[in-house]
């Protein structure tokens, strides 16, 4: 008996492993998003994610064929909820990407948008009715287009360039001088025909004697 829980213990603790290893860095993230610090400095993150995994890890052999991904989302979203309070940030110099919105916009904006959550689904999650979580998630999304507009509205003003100078006058091609008629041709010589040929016997000055 003892050996069969012993074993039990280990495969289990095995599979955790093996999902804080695949999962762990999305979570991270979430959580990073939930409690609006920067990537960089994240240790209210890391703390609300411990907890949420061993609340996770506690209830393992519960599960189910439940996905524990789900489950750990679930344990993070009613944690932070529950510590909302916890993560007003008053205007600390360096703010992650959602520090601006409430914590409940936070929670709503990261359950629906970056974990895809359905609106039916966060709204029980959360217990809201759905059109107040539309609602909220309406707002988040307008408070974060008019940052991102605020931030960027400015447009940089184009560089002033020196006039350019005017172009040189190209002067005009000298006409080319037209070319000298060729002298004709002189006639060759016309070579006279080749004499006759003298007969046998006979040299070319007379009879031979």
């Amino acid at each position: 008996m003892g050996k069969r829980r012993v074993a039990r213990g280990e495969r289990r603790a095995r599979e955790f492993e093996a999902f804080v290893a695949g999962a762990g860095g999305r979570l991270l993230h979430a959580a990073t998003l939930l409690t609006g610090e920067p990537p960089d400095r994240c240790e209210a993150a890391e703390r609300l994610l411990t907890a949420a995994l061993a609340g996770t890890y506690a209830n393992w052999d519960q599960l189910r064929g439940e996905d524990p991904y789900e489950r750990t989302r679930q344990e993070l979203a009613a944690r932070f909820a529950h510590t909302a309070w916890r993560h007003r940030l008053p205007g600390p110099p360096a703010r992650g990407l959602l520090a601006q919105l409430t914590p409940r916009e936070r929670l709503v904006l990261v359950l629906r948008l970056y974990e895809g959550v359905a609106e039916e689904v966060t709204a029980a999650t959360l217990g809201l009715p759905a059109d107040r979580v539309r609602a909220i998630c309406a707002r988040a999304i307008s408070t974060m287009r008019a940052r991102s507009h605020d931030e960027t509205g400015a447009t940089a003003k184009p560089p002033r360039t020196a006039p350019a100078a005017p172009a040189t006058p190209t002067t005009p091609a000298v006409p080319a001088t037209p070319a000298a008629p060729a002298a004709p041709v002189t006639p060759a010589v016309p070579i006279a025909p080749p004499a006759p040929p003298t007969p046998a016997g006979h040299s070319v000055g007379g009879p031979v004697s």
